[in-house]
């Protein structure tokens, strides 16, 4: 499915709507996304498809930050597999998202036909990591927050960092915890033993 998108990087994020007649299904959806290379692109459980802004230089080193010290606890620890913001996942409510890092458990990892690792994987990870970049507005972050929850994510932090805030997002719970100026912060439930440290993520650049 060819079909090559250009937008200026101002007029990002922006939203697709698709004629239903298409039948943009997974697979098609997957095509769509390799097709555009230089732009990415998540889905709402509606069908649209977002055009998602580069990350600011700040908030990538934040995100790596998160990232990287999640996968060395997780080839510590040897539960799961920890996965970077190239992963993106289709969830059962249909909406196709990538968060900043992610873990997925082994056992859920072999769920998945070994083929099918190669796309978008029709799973849901645990636990997953968003930390808010310039172009982010928190009222959408919170919402993508939600759509983790109910897609099956047990437990989902947005690390705003401009803010010193983290906000805590857990299955069953209808509100998110908010810590404010903490240092670290662990991991509980499908990551106990995880923890996090803050520091230079506060720091920035």
């Amino acid at each position: 499915m060819n079909k090559l998108i250009t937008f200026p990087e101002e007029a990002l994020p922006a939203k697709l709507t698709f004629n239903s007649e298409l039948g943009l299904d997974d697979d098609k959806y997957y095509e769509f996304c390799v097709a555009n290379p230089d732009l990415r692109f998540e889905r709402t459980a509606q069908g649209e498809i977002i055009i998602v802004p580069p990350a600011g230089w700040e908030s990538s080193f934040q995100s790596g930050e998160a990232f990287g010290q999640l996968r060395a606890w997780a080839d510590r620890d040897g539960r799961g597999k920890a996965f970077d913001s190239s992963a993106e996942y289709i969830l059962p409510t249909r909406a196709a998202l990538s968060p900043d890092a992610s873990w997925v458990s082994n056992g859920r990892i072999k769920q998945v036909a070994e083929r099918a690792r190669r796309k978008f994987p029709h799973a849901c990870p645990e636990f997953v990591i968003e930390v808010m970049s310039p172009s982010d507005r928190l009222p959408a972050a919170k919402d993508k927050m939600q759509e983790w929850i109910r897609g099956g994510v047990e437990l989902a932090w947005l690390i705003h960092g401009r803010q010193k805030t983290v906000y805590l997002y857990r299955a069953g719970q209808k509100q998110p915890e908010a810590r404010t100026g903490i240092v670290k912060l662990a991991g509980e439930g499908p990551v106990a033993g995880f923890q996090l440290d803050l520091t230079k993520i506060w720091q920035g650049l």
